[in-house]
């Protein structure tokens, strides 16, 4: 008898395999259930260790790494960027307390502001910002980074993106390449400095149509000194001789590298003339054979110097090595020796006739220009006169030295000439001061003797002062001892003609020709200037010392007043001040000026 059971029959073979099959269904749904649970555990499991290997792995990195989410909340950072943006431990999920901002070239953002930015279009791809800078809340400096930004879409979400920030912090490295640019004794720039600091020089002087001077110094027998004094003591002596360049007392623009062992080299900028350099180095020379000494032994050194000069000397490429070879030169010529590398073709160049032929055009063309060098008192160091300086600037060879045209010049009787061109270039601006209400000064004027051998001299010298309608009392010319000697009635004609008109007459470059005293008292001059010959070694020297003074005493007893020439520093400016000068002239106050830069001081 069969029984019925919610309207199916239990004794059915259908229903009963129907049920069977719902059962086996659902333990097979069950199972996979299960299985897939497993499955998804094991794979969250195995993320997880995935996403734990992945951050020590970004914990080991030196560079910095954060992540925020789209709302700028810190997903994720590893230890660099803790440790650099000074986060809490419990920094995920949270805003950023103290956002770091980051400049790019000139643009200072925000971090989450700059990111932001610069993610406005496609967020697929990398951008890169090389020598970009960090700056803290709390960081004195700004930390120079290479930083890199990048993004990734959200899990789940289309919209939701995470920017991921990438700092590779630079400071170790430059601070590894500013040591390996040092030498390691001195801590001066060695050569691989040099070499990157010449293009920067280079440019520079380019813009400003200026000459570069290298200058090589080597300390001569070096080697053999150490094994004398042994070396420790030779260490201490590159030293403090390294100190001393980093002191020059000196207005160029002066830059000191320790190239190797017992080699400094000096970049000096901007110069116009050779003697800016040459000068220099006397003086350098002068102070290296007493500034060290051993248990109260003075050390008596030596230097030999090899200078290049660009453009003169060479090219960019080889000029360095142009240096190098006038160091070797003057080796060769024994110790102490100075040699200013001059390429054969330029040497070649400066032909006496080749010069001649184009003098007379360079004055039609105005290559020539009057510099103006200061003179001072020695009491106030008031800017009360200046010497008027004759430069050629040569289209092909730039400032040509006019220790090699002036001679030409003379030769040829040019000389008048350009004598004349001077003096009405001086007389113009003189009045032009007048006119601007600049301060009145007097110009001096050097007069060669074939000019006052040149007859109606004076009356020429007049009718220019009356035609400019300058006073004659601004007015002074200088005269060479070694001119005024050759020919000394005709000259003292002349000077007298000269002071009828109310000029005044120097004496110059006194010292170092052979006039007597009973001659000074005899010559009409108002000014005396001494030779910087006599005073190139006056701070080590008592016997030059001693003959300045009495030229100085003798020269007032005269009634005249004195120049001394050729003043480099503060010690002996000190010292010829003591000596009771009048005035002074030369480098320590400054070099001969274009007329727009002599017109800075004068204001």
């Amino acid at each position: 008898m069969s029984k019925e059971s919610g309207g199916i029959l239990l004794s059915d073979p259908g229903t009963y395999n129907y049920l069977l099959l719902v059962l086996l269904l659902l333990f097979l749904l069950f199972v996979s259930l299960y299985v897939l649970r497993r499955k998804k555990k094991r794979l969250n499991a195995l993320l997880d260790h995935i996403v734990e290997v992945f951050e020590k792995a970004f914990d080991i990195s030196e560079d910095a790494i954060l992540i925020l989410s789209n709302e700028n909340k810190v997903v994720y950072a590893n230890r660099s960027m803790i440790k650099l943006l000074g986060l809490s431990e419990d920094y995920r999920g949270k805003d950023l307390v103290h956002m770091p901002q980051i400049r790019n070239h000139e643009t200072l953002l925000p971090l989450d502001i700059f990111v932001n930015q610069e993610y406005r279009g496609d967020k697929t791809q990398m951008q890169t910002y090389p020598q970009s800078f960090l700056l803290l809340d709390d960081a004195e400096e700004e930390i120079p980074v290479n930083l890199y930004l990048d993004s990734s879409e959200g899990r789940y979400s289309g919209e939701s993106w995470c920017k991921i920030i990438y700092m590779h912090d630079l400071r170790k490295e430059i601070k590894h390449e500013t040591v390996s640019r040092r030498h390691q004794l001195t801590q001066l720039p060695n050569q691989a400095q040099l070499q990157i600091d010449l293009n920067a020089l280079f440019a520079k002087n380019h813009l400003d149509k200026k000459k570069l001077a290298l200058v090589l110094i080597d300390i001569d027998n070096f080697t053999m000194l150490r094994s004398i004094i042994g070396h420790e003591q030779a260490n201490r002596i590159l030293i403090k001789f390294s100190e001393y360049l980093m002191h020059l007392p000196t207005s160029l623009n002066i830059k000191v590298y320790h190239t190797h062992h017992n080699n400094f080299l000096l970049t000096i900028s901007n110069i116009e003339e050779v003697d800016e350099v040459t000068s220099l180095i006397r003086e350098i020379q002068k102070e290296l054979t007493m500034f060290y000494k051993i248990e109260d032994v003075r050390l008596y050194l030596t230097a030999s110097v090899g200078i290049a000069i660009y453009p003169d000397s060479a090219t960019r490429r080889t000029l360095l090595d142009r240096t190098y070879q006038a160091l070797a030169t003057a080796q060769k010529q024994g110790y102490g020796k100075c040699e200013v590398y001059m390429p054969e073709a330029i040497r070649q160049d400066y032909d006496e006739l080749l010069l001649f032929n184009e003098m007379h055009e360079a004055l039609e063309k105005e290559e020539f220009e009057v510099y103006y060098q200061p003179i001072v008192t020695t009491s106030e160091q008031e800017v009360v006169g200046a010497e008027a300086l004759i430069r050629w600037n040569h289209p092909k060879y730039g400032l040509i030295p006019p220790t090699v045209f002036i001679p030409i010049m003379e030769k040829t009787g040019f000389i008048i000439e350009l004598g004349e061109y001077i003096l009405e270039e001086v007389l113009k601006q003189m009045k032009r001061w007048e006119l601007f209400k600049f301060k009145e000064i007097q110009i001096s004027i050097n007069v060669t003797l074939l000019e006052l051998e040149r007859k109606g001299f004076a009356e020429y010298v007049s009718k220019q002062l009356l035609h400019h309608q300058i006073n004659p009392e601004r007015l002074k010319f200088e005269i060479t001892e070694g001119y005024a000697m050759r020919s000394e009635r005709l000259t003292r004609q002349e000077i007298w003609s000269l002071k009828k008109l109310g000029v005044s007459i120097a004496l110059d470059d006194f010292g170092t020709g052979y006039t007597s005293f009973a001659y000074l008292k005899k010559f009409p001059a108002d000014i005396v200037k001494i030779d910087k010959t006599m005073v190139d070694y006056i701070l080590t020297n008592k016997e030059d010392q001693r003959i300045v003074k009495a030229m100085i005493d003798l020269g007032h007893n005269l009634g005249m007043k004195i120049i001394v020439e050729g003043i480099e520093n503060k010690r002996m400016f000190d010292l010829i001040a003591s000596y009771g000068c009048d005035y002074i002239q030369g480098y320590y106050i400054s070099k001969p000026l274009p007329v727009f830069e002599f017109q800075k001081l004068l204001r």
